[in-house]
C-alpha cells in the first residue's frame, strides 16, 4: 500500500500542500498565494479558481521536494476556510457582488456583509440557534445566502450548488456532492446529532426555496469528515494535480477544525485530548473543546455533533480580528514604516520583528508584559465572536499618548497580544462556567509562532499552552483525514493517535506576573463595558452583547 498522504490547506491568503508519512512526519510543503478581494470593510471575495490553481502547484512543488511518484500517495485530504461558494449549471462561477465578475464566486468567511440578515434571523429566535451558542452569525453562511437571494437575485436564482469552500474542493476533485459533517454541522444549521436539516428554519428566515428543493443546493449527502468520497481523484483532477486517477479522497474539513484534529492528541502529560482546547491562530482565532455531552455555552457556537472528533461534541469559539487585528493596530503607528523597512531588511515580517526586539528587552519572555506598559488593547476590529456574540463591537485602545518612537510601538504590539489572551481567557471562562473541562491549550497557526507570543498566550490565558513539535498541526490534520480516507488507519479517530506528535510546553508564570495581568484583565474588561454603554447610547435600537462573561 502507497504510505504517504497529502494535506491540503487553503487559508485567507494562500494555499499550501504537505505531504506526511504513516507516523505523522511531513517529508515537503509547498504554499501559493491566493487573491483576496476586498471592496469595502466589509467586503471580501475570492476566486474558486485562482484557489484550485494554487492547490495544484502547491501539491506539484510539494511533490517534486519529495521526490515522489504519484502511485505513492495513497490519499488526500482537504481543509479551506468556511467561505461560500457559488456556482452555475455545470459548475460555471456566479458572481457575488454586484461588481458582475463571475470569477468572483466566493464570499469568505470574513465578509460581514449580511450583518443585517443575521440581525433579523437572530431576532426570530428559531430553536436551531440553541446550536451556534444563542447567536447567528454574518460569517456564517444562511445569512449569506439570505443576503444574495435579496441582493443578488438573479446569482441566487442561476445556482446549482452552495458549497463551503472544502466541499468545494472535494467536490473539484472527486465529482462527489457529498458535504462534510463539520460545515454544515458548524456553519449552515445542519443538525448532525439528529441527521437532519430543519425545514423551519428556512421558511422562518426566507430561505423556503431551499427547504421546497429538499435541500439539493446545500447537501442531500452529508458524511463525517475523513470519510472517502467517490471514487477517488477524477481523471481531470489527477492531471491537474500531478497524481493518480482514484487516488482516495477525503471529506475535508473546515481549517481551524483541520488544526484541532492535528493537535489536540499531542503526546503530553499535559490534559487528554478531551480535556485540551485548541487554539488556532492565525488571520482569525479558532478555539475548539470537545466533550462526551452537549454542552450550551452562550456566545459560543455549537455544541455540534461529531463536526471535528468521531462521536463527541464540539464548542468553537473564537476572535474575528486575530493576527489581522494585530497588523491593524500596529499599522496605526507612527513608527510602523521604519519598523516595516528594518523587517523587510532581515527578511522578517513586522510582527516577527516586532515579537524579536520584545524578547531583546526583557531576561524571560513572561516580563514582556512590563513593555506594554498602561496600554490596553481591545482588539476587536472585525467585531466579537465569542464569547459576546457582539458583530458590532469595535476596538478600544486606551493609555496612548503622544510618543512615535519604536519601542512604543514595541509597547502596542505587546499590548495588542495581551488583548488576544484575555479574548481567549474570556472563551475559557465562559466554557467552564457551564461545565466544560479545559486543563491545557494546545496552540497552531503561524500567528503565534514565536515563543515570546506562546508564553505571553499562557500568561494570559493562565493554562500551559502546548505547541506541537516540528509539524503544522493543520496540514496534518488534513493528512490525518486522508490516511483515514486511504484506509491506512480504521478510522480518523486511530489516525489522530498514531500520526500525533510530541509537544512543548509553556507554563504559565505565577507571582507578580500573574498579579499584573489579573489588574491589566480587569482594566481590559471594563473597556470592553464602556464602549457597549457608548455603543448603546449612540445606537439605543441596536442590538447589545448576547452576555457578559466570568473570568
Amino acid at each position: 500500500m502507497a504510505g504517504h498522504f497529502i494535506g491540503i490547506d487553503v487559508g485567507t491568503g494562500s494555499a499550501r500542500a504537505g505531504i506526511f508519512d504513516r507516523t505523522g512526519r511531513m517529508l515537503a510543503t509547498a504554499k501559493r498565494d491566493i487573491a483576496l478581494y476586498r471592496d469595502g470593510p466589509d467586503i471580501a471575495e475570492q476566486s474558486s479558481a485562482n484557489i484550485w490553481q494554487a492547490v495544484c502547484a502547491g501539491v506539484r512543488e510539494a511533490m517534486a521536494q519529495a521526490g515522489l511518484a504519484p502511485g505513492d500517495i495513497a490519499g488526500i485530504g482537504f481543509d479551506a476556510t468556511c467561505s461560500l461558494v457559488v456556482l452555475g449549471p455545470d459548475g460555471a462561477s456566479l458572481p457575488v457582488g454586484p461588481h458582475g465578475d463571475a470569477n468572483r464566486d466566493i464570499i469568505v468567511w470574513m465578509d460581514h456583509r449580511a450583518l443585517g440578515q443575521a440581525e433579523r434571523i437572530n431576532a426570530k429566535q428559531h430553536p436551531v440557534l440553541a446550536y451556534v451558542g444563542g447567536t447567528i452569525s454574518p460569517e456564517m453562511e444562511t445569512p449569506k445566502l439570505l443576503w444574495l437571494k435579496e441582493h443578488l437575485p438573479a446569482t441566487y436564482d442561476a445556482a446549482w450548488q452552495f458549497f463551503d469552500l472544502p466541499d468545494f474542493l472535494t467536490w473539484r476533485a472527486t465529482g462527489s456532492l457529498a458535504r462534510s459533517t463539520c460545515t454544515v454541522t458548524c456553519k449552515w444549521t445542519y443538525l448532525a446529532h439528529e441527521g437532519r436539516w430543519d425545514a423551519s428554519y428556512f421558511r422562518q428566515i426566507g430561505l423556503t426555496d431551499l427547504a421546497d428543493d429538499g435541500f439539493v443546493r446545500i447537501g442531500t449527502e452529508i458524511v463525517p469528515g475523513g470519510t472517502a468520497l467517490g471514487n477517488g481523484l477524477t481523471e481531470q483532477a489527477a492531471a491537474e494535480l500531478g497524481l493518480k486517477p482514484g487516488t482516495a479522497v477525503a471529506a475535508g474539513l473546515i481549517d481551524a477544525h483541520a488544526g484541532g484534529v492535528g493537535s489536540v492528541g499531542v503526546r503530553s502529560p499535559h490534559g487528554t485530548a478531551l480535556t485540551r482546547m485548541a487554539y488556532v491562530f492565525g488571520t482569525s482565532a479558532c478555539t475548539m473543546a470537545s466533550s462526551r455531552e452537549p454542552i450550551f455555552i452562550p456566545g459560543v457556537w455549537g455544541p455540534y455533533y461529531a463536526a471535528m472528533a468521531p462521536g463527541l461534541w464540539l464548542n468553537e469559539g473564537g476572535q474575528s480580528g486575530a493576527g489581522a487585528a494585530i497588523d491593524q493596530l500596529i499599522g496605526f503607528h507612527p513608527a510602523a514604516p521604519e519598523a516595516q523597512r528594518s523587517a523587510t531588511a532581515q527578511g522578517l515580517s513586522l510582527p516577527d520583528w516586532l515579537a524579536a526586539r520584545a524578547a531583546q528587552h526583557v531576561a524571560k519572555a513572561s516580563e514582556a508584559v512590563h513593555l506594554a506598559g498602561d496600554l490596553i488593547v481591545v482588539p476587536d476590529f472585525l467585531g466579537n465572536r465569542s464569547p459576546h456574540a457582539d458583530p458590532q463591537a469595535r476596538a478600544v485602545i486606551a493609555g496612548l499618548g503622544m510618543e512615535q518612537d519604536l519601542d512604543h510601538l514595541v509597547a502596542l504590539y505587546v499590548a495588542g497580544l495581551t488583548g488576544i489572551g484575555y479574548g481567549l481567557r474570556q472563551i475559557i471562562a465562559a466554557s467552564r462556567a457551564k461545565g466544560a473541562t479545559i486543563e491545557a491549550i494546545v496552540l497552531s497557526g503561524g500567528a503565534g509562532r514565536q515563543p515570546l507570543i506562546r508564553q505571553l498566550l499562557a500568561d494570559c490565558s493562565g493554562l500551559p499552552v502546548l505547541v506541537p513539535d516540528d509539524v503544522d498541526p493543520v496540514l496534518l490534520g488534513s493528512a490525518m483525514l486522508a490516511a483515514s480516507a486511504a484506509g491506512a488507519f480504521p478510522g480518523l479517530g486511530e489516525a489522530m493517535t498514531a500520526m500525533a506528535p510530541g509537544a512543548a510546553v509553556f507554563t504559565p508564570a505565577g507571582g507578580e506576573i500573574a498579579e499584573w495581568h489579573a489588574r491589566r484583565l480587569a482594566a481590559f474588561e471594563t473597556l470592553q463595558v464602556a464602549a457597549r454603554q457608548a455603543r448603546g447610547l449612540m445606537h439605543p435600537a441596536r442590538p447589545q452583547a448576547v452576555s457578559e462573561t466570568p473570568t
